[in-house]
């Protein structure tokens, strides 16, 4: 049910309701947003199938009337012979909603009093997902699998939060890592979703954060012309390394951890001046850190000419602030792993359908189930732990809590076991989410 009222208050619903209207046949009985909106519910509730929605059909008290599974499949195949066309429509309504859930949040809102020095982060990542039977455009992947190989955007919550997604683009198994046009729809449809970049340049208030799949001329051209802010894994040439040798000891600063303490056996270093930039946009940095690489780790080739020590490096044009709390900022874009891992728990890991574009509809709707998931904890558990828990442990203490519903004085109840341990935090939830206004 705080999925439910998270999607009536943020007014998902509704805007997935009108934005899909086209597509709803003259003699329908469900509306299209509906239909998409229930089978994320049961996504974000443990499902992996569209056929999953029966979890929702079992408890029509709750849910209301649900679409049968030919109804959904038939609207799936609609949505994707027009699938351009509907997943941005799809993307309309997610912006939408996504500005009332941050409105609702307030304080606790990812774009909270961001500035240049404090802006909200969008994390990419890649991810391949296999395919156990023949699916579409399902190819053989750089690790030897087969099957899918989806870009991600998440914008990042910080340590207060789960983090949410912004934007997916499914690709084929065999697609490159580092194709600078994939990194660029992508971030431009992930800009897109955030309320800030509405009406104008995004600016500096925004950090685009990733590996070094992403380090081509090409995508740190067009983030320096877009003026937003990057922090990107950086490759080192060898002649790079070579450079190195020539700087003392002494230009190393040790590197700090969360706690803002000394990383022992880790050194970072502003090396702009050390190397030849010339052929990357203006005003970019790049920070290398050295450590001694942890027992059993594999060696590089150029750590043989570094002592051993091994190298990473990263690009941003971010021109103030100490360059160990730069390093920090760039090595928590591990965050992303965890939204990852979250999203394959919510319908990621599984592309169910055999065509491109209806798994790219599929691909829509672990969106929206994320959302909700990220949504629901951000307004309703505002001021408890509960703000950071992840999906498996969000269905088992709060999503699939037993109650019963009951009609008393022409009104609705819903009851819950004074013995469970989340009864009351479920309590406080809808009542927080209940408070807030609805949409216009």
């Amino acid at each position: 049910m705080t999925l439910l009222r998270t999607a009536e208050v943020t007014g998902l619903t509704s805007a997935l309701s009108e934005t899909l209207s086209s597509w709803r046949k003259p003699l329908a009985q469900f509306n299209p947003g509906k239909t998409v909106t229930d089978p994320a519910v049961s996504l974000a509730l443990g499902g992996d199938c569209l056929a999953d929605i029966a979890t929702l059909r079992e408890h029509s008290a709750v849910f209301g009337r649900v679409p049968s599974d030919p109804t959904v499949s038939r609207l799936i195949t609609a949505l994707a012979a027009d699938a351009p066309a509907v997943l941005t429509t799809i993307d309309t309504a997610r912006a939408s909603a996504r500005a009332a859930a941050w409105t609702h949040a307030g304080q606790n809102a990812p774009d909270h009093d961001i500035t240049a020095q404090n802006p909200i982060i969008i994390d990419l990542d890649a991810t391949l997902v296999t395919a156990h039977s023949d699916k579409e455009l399902a190819a053989p992947t750089y690790k030897r699998g087969f099957g899918f190989h989806p870009l991600l955007a998440f914008v990042d919550h910080g340590s207060a939060g789960t983090g949410e997604p912004l934007a997916a683009l499914l690709r084929a198994g065999n697609a490159g890592s580092n194709t600078a046009a994939d990194h660029i729809d992508i971030t431009r449809k992930a800009l897109a979703q955030l309320p800030i970049t509405t009406g104008g340049r995004p600016g500096k208030k925004i950090l685009v954060r990733t590996d070094g799949a992403a380090a081509s001329h090409a995508f740190l051209s067009w983030l320096h012309n877009k003026r937003v802010s990057y922090s990107i894994g950086f490759g080192l040439t060898d002649t790079m390394v070579t450079a190195l040798r020539e700087v003392p000891d002494s230009a190393w600063s040790a590197v700090i951890d969360a706690d803002e303490k000394v990383r022992d056996g880790t050194w970072v270093i502003d090396a702009t001046g050390v190397l030849d930039l010339a052929t990357w946009p203006p005003g970019m940095r790049v920070v290398i850190r050295k450590e001694r690489p942890h027992p059993g780790a594999q060696l590089r080739f150029t750590d043989t000419d570094t002592d051993g020590l091994r190298l990473t490096a990263f690009a941003t044009n971010t021109a103030r602030g100490q360059v160990q709390d730069l390093e920090l900022r760039h090595r928590r874009r591990a965050r992303r792993e965890d939204r990852i891992r979250n999203s394959k728990d919510t319908g990621l890991d599984n592309f169910p359908l055999y065509g491109f574009d209806r798994n790219r509809i599929w691909l829509a709707i672990v969106e929206l189930a994320l959302e909700l998931t990220a949504w629901t904890p951000m307004l309703g558990f505002t001021e408890h732990d509960a703000r950071r828990w992840e999906p498996k442990r969000l269905r088992l203490r709060i999503f699939s809590v037993a109650g019963r519903v009951a009609a008393h004085a022409r009104r609705t109840h819903l009851r819950l076991s004074t013995d469970a341990s989340w009864s009351a935090l479920i309590v406080t939830a809808l009542t927080r989410l209940a408070a807030l206004p609805a949409p216009a």
